[in-house]
């Protein structure tokens, strides 16, 4: 039903179709960054049995944030202690 509107206006008004495409492809990059997270992140653990707490197993070299402007994960050593 929402799609079929969008059509119309997208008819009536095709100065719209941009917007249209811009607001979309912003709602589907959202949600698949959410998805990412929900995945990959150390901090959202899934399975409970298992790997109850998954960010002790991580290294220090991992990287897991999608983007980090001034960092070398390859050189960091570690500092804490194992449990």
């Amino acid at each position: 039903m929402v799609l079929r509107v969008i059509l119309t206006h997208a008819k009536k008004h095709p100065a719209l179709i941009p917007l249209f495409v811009i607001i979309g492809s912003g709602g589907v990059g959202a949600s698949l960054y959410l998805m990412r997270l929900a995945m990959f992140n150390p901090d959202v653990s899934w399975d409970k049995k298992n790997n109850p707490e998954p960010w002790n197993k991580m290294s220090p070299n991992d990287q897991y944030k999608l983007y980090s402007v001034n960092m070398d994960y390859s050189r960091l050593k570690k500092d804490r202690p194992d449990f």
